[in-house]
C-alpha cells in the first residue's frame, strides 16, 4: 500500500481517486439502482478509511480487498433489500388484506425459506377461510379472485345475473377480510 510521506499511514486520497473509477463500473455491472450503487461505493471508501485509521491490521493488497469489500456490501445490501421488500403492503382504508396476501401467494420471486413459509401459512389460512363460505360465494371468489375469469364470463357459466355474482364476492370478500385479519397482523408483526 502506498504510504504518505509525513504521517507513515496510506495516502487514502490518492487510493480513492485511482480506484473510484473502475469500482463504480464494478457495483454498476452488479446493481441496477445508480443511487444504491453510489451508496455502496461510499460505503466501501468508508471502510477504507475506517481500516487505515485504526491502523490494526494493514491492507497489503488495496485494489482486492476493496472489490472484496465491495462484493460483499453488495450482497449485503441485496440481502437487506430482500428483506424489507417482504411483498405485503398496509391496509387499505376498509382493513383489506387480500391485495396483501394476493401479493404473497402468486409472486413470482423465487421465494427465501421464510417467504415460503408465511406462504404456506396463508394458502392454509385462505383454503379454511373459503371452506366456511356458502358454495356459491366460494366459487363466485374463486373464478373471480383466483382463477381471474372476467364477471360476465364466470356469470355465464353458472347462469347467474352479473349483479347476483358480484353480491356474491361481496359477501365471500367481507368474510374473507375478517377471517384473515388477525393472520395479517400476525404476519406483519411477525419477527
Amino acid at each position: 500500500m502506498e504510504i504518505n510521506d509525513h504521517t507513515g499511514k496510506p495516502d487514502v486520497e490518492r487510493l480513492v481517486k485511482e480506484h473510484q473509477s473502475r469500482l463504480r463500473s464494478f457495483i454498476g455491472k452488479r446493481v441496477s439502482n445508480k443511487e444504491d450503487a453510489e451508496d455502496i461505493l461510499q460505503d466501501v471508501f468508508y471502510q477504507l478509511i475506517k481500516t487505515v485509521e485504526s491502523n490494526i491490521s494493514p491492507i497489503e493488497q488495496v485494489a482486492a480487498w476493496l472489490y472484496r469489500v465491495a462484493r460483499n456490501t453488495i450482497i449485503n445490501k441485496s440481502r437487506k433489500k430482500r428483506e424489507e421488500e417482504w411483498p405485503v403492503p398496509r391496509y387499505d382504508d376498509e382493513g383489506n388484506a387480500l391485495e396483501a396476501f394476493s401479493e404473497i401467494l402468486f409472486s413470482d420471486d423465487s421465494p427465501g425459506a421464510e417467504t415460503e413459509y408465511m406462504r404456506s401459512l396463508v394458502w392454509k389460512e385462505l383454503e379454511a377461510a373459503l371452506s366456511e363460505l356458502p358454495p356459491e360465494q366460494r366459487e363466485a371468489f374463486e373464478l373471480t379472485e383466483l382463477e381471474g375469469l372476467p364477471v360476465k364470463e364466470v356469470a355465464k357459466t353458472i347462469n347467474a345475473p352479473v349483479n347476483t355474482l358480484l353480491s356474491r364476492k361481496h359477501y365471500a370478500v367481507k368474510h374473507l377480510r375478517k377471517r384473515l385479519y388477525d393472520l395479517y397482523n400476525d404476519l406483519m408483526n411477525y419477527g
